[in-house]
């Protein structure tokens, strides 16, 4: 096989996989066959901040928390990709410039029509 060789670069692609499935599978396969098994109904119980667990442990949570959640995740991930854009504002030219505006445009209609929806309304 040449250096540059097609199958050359794909050696290391193909070894960087193995070694990137094998690296955190190898500890988690040793514990299953090392790990002390020596099972309790203490060990099993649900344990929270130090107090005894009382009544049934499955909690239903309002769907808008979840709402609130995934769209703080989208306003987040916005910054993640306007502060390298910031940084690099003065070397990119207009057209950067017009897919900023329109990546934030469509972000503010998102959260125009969550608004319009009542989702963002808390109850």
């Amino acid at each position: 096989m040449l250096p540059n060789s097609y199958e050359y670069h794909y050696l290391f692609l193909g070894i960087f996989l193995i070694i990137a499935i094998t690296f955190p599978l190898l500890p988690i396969i040793l514990a299953r066959f090392i790990a002390p098994k020596k099972p309790n109904p203490i060990k099993s119980a649900s344990y929270e901040c130090g107090i005894e667990a009382k009544g049934d442990s499955w909690v239903q949570f309002k769907a808008q928390y979840y709402i609130y959640a995934l769209i703080f995740v989208i306003f987040d991930i916005e910054v993640i990709f306007i502060y390298p854009w910031a940084v690099a504002f003065k070397q990119m030219g207009l057209f950067a410039f017009i897919e900023m505006l329109i990546f934030l445009v469509i972000l503010g209609f998102g959260l125009v029509y969550a608004w319009k929806k009542n989702v963002l309304e808390w109850k």
